[in-house]
């Protein structure tokens, strides 16, 4: 099953309550108040904030009035840089890999349309921004279809 790890999940967590604290005015926070605001161990979140400085996506300030502020503007931050500076580069299976042999490569007629369906998950988690996540409340009584991102694989 393909499934984030809770480290991208704490990551993606973070990242928007950083952006919802620049839309408020708020320049930078600390591991420990954005831990304390999701319930998340504050020395996981503390390597996962500093996982995400190193990749370019915050800006860390220490001392009194330190913190962590975005890098750039929500807007153009995407799901799929966060999850990458976690948890590496994503494949569905190992053989998407450049050098993802197995001995099934000689015979193997998967490889093909796992790489497709590899790259339509990677440009649908490029195209979700930071800024883009957000819960939409739900409608009482209603039963209509919500607009969803489809993936087409060709």
């Amino acid at each position: 099953m393909l499934k984030l790890t809770k480290k991208a999940d704490y990551a993606l967590m973070a990242m928007k309550h950083l952006a919802d604290q620049a839309d408020e005015g708020t320049r930078s926070a600390s591991a420990k108040d954005v831990a304390d605001s999701f319930g998340i161990p504050p020395e996981a979140l503390a390597k996962i904030l500093q996982r995400l400085a190193k990749a370019g996506l915050l800006h860390s300030q220490h001392g009194t009035n330190g913190g962590y502020r975005l890098a750039r503007a929500a807007h153009t931050i995407s799901a799929f840089e966060v999850i990458q500076a976690i948890d590496g580069p994503l494949f569905i299976t190992s053989c998407v890999t450049v050098r993802g042999a197995c001995g099934q490569s000689s015979r193997c007629n998967i490889r093909e349309p796992l790489r497709k369906v590899n790259d339509s998950i990677e440009a649908v988690l490029k195209r979700i921004k930071i800024s883009h996540m957000r819960e939409e409340p739900e409608e009482a009584g209603s039963t209509a279809v919500k607009p969803a991102e489809l993936v087409t694989i060709v």
